[in-house]
């Protein structure tokens, strides 16, 4: 029996509870499919933050590092000025642990109805693949004469041939995986430097890759097709703003950001990725067990996939799915349980629900990156 080392850091507001749920799922296929889950739990967050004065140490990040993935919940807490936590918490692990690439799935899953009109489950499946590490995230920059009507804000972009071939290269392998076509999206009209990196670097991608097509749509044209046309997209690849702005756009296409889930990934493997839901920590609905926890087991899934456990992977995805298909409601107090409720309904569902009766399928991204890992462990 193979044993998987997860670090769980649950971090703040609804992000305990949300993580607690996903890891009832969690435990429920390890045991249907025959594998261990070890957890760790880590003490990091807000409340960490306002004991300590300290984010995170080096000795956390080592300890970290000796786990097969991570598991987040959420951060964010009114009590700590904004960018403290998430600069130095999440920003900072993905720098750490190498983790390249963001993955953040948009699928409509049967029973959820989506805002747009004409967006259904048959024509809304695609994955949004984010360099995760550079651009205008990096921090660098200044602000000088503050207050002043000469106030100067510079906020610098960096982007490496390296960081983006990462993001490219991972964005081709799940093509080929899925349904074989990768779009970038940039704006490379305007931000023609990086933009050039960017197209000379699927370019040249793109040619070890014979069986992938591959195109090319502005970000601000991308914010019309999608929400109108999810259907055109298999894989898209495009940079970190973009990225974060074009995801959650998807986000609301497939229901809203409380069944968003997402992956701060590590193509390479030579460190643990992380994976979190992306709805937030909510604080003003901390425990009152009205967070859905779909999104954080979604990303339990996807941790599962990251992993090589396919069908665990897929089952945990249709159990979410045939639950949130029988929800008067997906969030607040008319969900018809709370959170904890729903994590063990997802769970009970999980150890009996045939996945491929309910739309598992071999170009799911969970299949897709499953395969990738599999590949991975064989190198």
């Amino acid at each position: 029996m193979s044993t998987h080392t997860l670090a769980v850091v649950g971090g703040d507001g609804i992000g305990p509870d949300v993580t607690q749920a996903a890891l009832a799922g969690v435990q429920a296929v390890a045991e249907r499919y025959d594998f261990a889950v070890d957890t760790t739990d880590f003490d990091l967050g807000a409340e960490r933050y306002l004991r300590t004065g300290v984010v995170v140490d080096e000795e956390t990040i080592s300890a970290l590092r000796g786990h097969d993935a991570i598991l987040l919940g959420a951060v964010g807490d009114p009590r700590v000025a904004p960018g403290v936590l998430e600069r130095g918490l999440i920003v900072a692990l993905r720098v750490a642990f190498a983790q390249s690439v963001n993955i953040r799935p948009v699928r409509l899953y049967p029973g959820v109805e989506s805002p747009v009109r004409g967006v259904t489950p048959e024509n809304c499946d695609l994955v949004v693949i984010r360099e995760n590490t550079e651009g205008l995230y990096t921090g660098g920059g200044s602000l000088s004469h503050t207050g002043s009507d000469n106030a100067v804000a510079i906020q610098n972009s960096i982007s490496t041939a390296a960081a983006t071939a990462d993001a490219v290269e991972f964005a081709f392998e799940l093509a080929r995986a899925r349904r074989g076509r990768v779009t970038l999206c940039h704006k490379t009209n305007i931000l023609v430097h990086a933009g050039r990196l960017w197209q000379d670097t699927v370019d040249q991608v793109a040619s070890r890759y014979p069986d992938v097509e591959h195109d090319y749509v502005h970000a601000d044209a991308m914010c019309q097709h999608l929400p109108l046309n999810p259907g055109r997209f298999d894989v898209v690849v495009t940079d970190n703003l973009f990225g974060d702005i074009i995801s959650d756009l998807g986000a609301t296409v497939q229901g809203g950001l409380g069944l968003a889930a997402g992956a701060n990934y590590n193509p390479k493997g030579s460190a643990p990725s992380m994976y979190e839901p992306v709805h937030g920590s909510a604080p003003d609905i901390a425990g009152k067990g009205w967070a859905n926890p779909a999104a954080a087991t979604l990303s339990a899934a996807l941790c599962l996939a990251g992993l090589g456990e396919r069908q665990a992977a897929l089952t945990l995805e249709a159990a979410v799915a045939s639950v949130l298909a029988e929800l008067p409601a997906f969030a607040g107090p008319d969900m018809g349980s709370d959170t904890a409720g729903l994590g063990q309904r997802i769970a009970d569902r999980a150890s009996q629900i045939d996945p491929h009766r309910h739309g598992a399928d071999d170009k799911s991204l969970m299949s897709a990156l499953s395969l990738l890992a599999q590949q991975r462990q064989t190198r």
